[in-house]
Order: structure tokens, then sequence, then C-alpha cells
């Protein structure tokens, strides 16, 4: 296998570690999810945040926020770490409800039910969930991301990359399209172009419950 060159190594390095940080936080958030609805219900419930492939973005942009922030703050004592991370972690689990209601007119959590929420979007309770998880990533994983560079060295590792980016990329914005078109169908927009038959067509309403089985419609 060809090796990349030394000059453009440190630059793919540090985007390939935030990039497969964020697909495994994804694939991670999927299967906690599904453990979480196994208690909840009795049986696995598939919570997966894009239409293909098991993957719970919201998982995925916390750790990288955790490796972002925290390689900076990894010196700082415990309590300064859970707090900081705590407040980051629910911080974005409150962003990614306010816009997906915004956007798509659905919400897939709502915590008003527990004390010390904050418009439902998140509680005290699980951002100290996301401060204990910053805990264990400045133990268990930050002194290991460091030495996994073995890969990186490779071309065969950067096409693999690129095509995964391609992917979910590509997953992503279907999926944001379809959420939009999914609140135009409520608000009786008519498809106004080829995008729109094909989402009405491939991606139902009926699909999109199927899909996001967790997700609740707002009132519009």
């Amino acid at each position: 296998m060809e090796k990349i060159e030394p000059n453009k190594k440190s630059i793919f390095q540090k985007f390939a570690k935030v990039f497969w940080l964020f697909m495994i936080g994804s694939v991670l958030g999927y299967i906690i999810e599904m453990f979480v609805g196994l208690v909840q219900n009795g049986h696995f419930v598939s919570r997966q945040g894009l239409l293909i492939g098991p993957f719970i973005q919201v998982y995925g942009l916390g750790l990288v926020i955790y490796y972002l922030f925290i390689s900076k703050i990894k010196n700082k004592n415990n309590i300064k770490i859970f707090v900081i991370t705590m407040v980051l972690g629910g911080l974005v689990e409150y962003l990614f409800s306010f816009f997906q209601e915004k956007l798509f007119g659905t919400i897939s959590w709502d915590y008003k039910n527990l004390p010390f929420n904050i418009n439902g979007r998140t509680s005290l309770l699980h951002c100290i969930y996301w401060g204990f998880g910053g805990i264990l990533f400045v133990k268990y994983i930050l002194p290991y991301l460091d030495k996994l560079d073995i890969g990186y060295k490779y071309k065969s590792f950067k096409i693999i990359t690129i095509l995964c980016l391609i992917f979910i990329i590509f997953d992503i914005s279907i999926s944001g399209l379809a959420g939009v078109r999914y609140l135009e169908r409520r608000e009786n927009i008519q498809p106004e172009g080829e995008i729109d038959i094909f989402l009405d067509k491939y991606y139902p309403d009926s699909k999109l419950r199927e899909i996001y089985s967790n997700a609740k419609e707002v009132i519009i």
C-alpha cells in the first residue's frame, strides 16, 4: 500500500481522527439507544437518527466535541472536566432538539417529566450523564487516540475515509430533505419539483414514522 505524502499527513490525520470519532460515536449512540429501548419497552426498538444505517448523530457530535475541547482541558482536575463536559453535552442535546423541532416539526426526546429540565430538551440528569462520560473519555479513550495513527499512513485508508465521508454526507442530506418534506406535507404543501416527488414516493410519512419510531410530532 502506498503511503500518504508527509506534508499532507498532519492535515489528513486530524480530519480523519475527527471524522471517525463522529462515525464511531454515532454507531455507539445507536447501540446505547437500542438497549435503552429494550429496558424501557421490553424489546428492541430502532432509534436511528438518519435514514440509512445505524447512526445517531448527536452522539457522534458529542464525541467530537469531547475530543476537541477535552484535549485542551485534559490536565484539569476531574471536577472541572465534569462540569465543562456536562455543560457542553447538555448544550449539544438542547441545540439538536431545538433545530430538529424547527426544521422538521418533530422531537426525538422530551424530558419535561424530569426535574430541572430546560424546555424538555435536556435535563440535569442527562447533563450529569454527559459529565461522567467526559471523565471516562479522558481516562480511557483520549490517552489512546494519539497512538492510533498506523492507518493514517496509507492511501487505502484515505480512500476508505473519503468514501465513507461521501456516504455520510449523502445520508445526512437525504435525511434532512426527507424531514423537511415531511413537515411540508403536514402543512399541505404540494411537491414543487423532481426531488419532492422522489421524497414523496420513497419516503412517505409512513416510512419516516417507521424509521424514526422514537420521534414525536409537535404542534405546528
